[in-house]
Formats: C-alpha cells, structure tokens, sequence
C-alpha cells in the first residue's frame, strides 16, 4: 500500500511539473489577440465596403 502511495505522489508531481500546457495557453493567447485584432479592423472595413456596394449599386440600379 505504501508503495502504491508513493508510485501516486510521483505521478502526481510529475504531472504538476509538465510544461507542455504552457505552450498551448500561450498559442492560444496570440490566436486570442490577433482575433480581437482583426474583429476591430474588419468594424472599420466593413462600413467602407457597404458604402462601396452601395455606390455600385445605385450605379447599376440607374444605368438599367
């Protein structure tokens, strides 16, 4: 039994000192960042888009 505790803390501390988690947090904050990035360029981007379909739009609209 105490050789079946001891074989369970080592796992355990083993488990708590891997750092393969670390990499996938920080991936996952850039992603994260450069999401929020885009989303605020695309608010600004969008508003010049709909005024350009706008204007090709009426364009066509009044040359039929």
């Amino acid at each position: 039994m105490k050789d079946q505790l001891l074989l369970l803390s080592v796992k355990l501390q083993n488990f708590i000192n891997r750092e393969e988690g670390q990499d996938l947090i920080e991936y996952a904050l850039v992603v994260a960042l450069i999401a929020f990035g885009a989303i605020a360029g695309m608010k600004g981007l969008a508003g010049q888009i709909n005024t350009a379909f706008s204007g090709i739009g009426n364009t066509l609209t009044s040359s039929i």
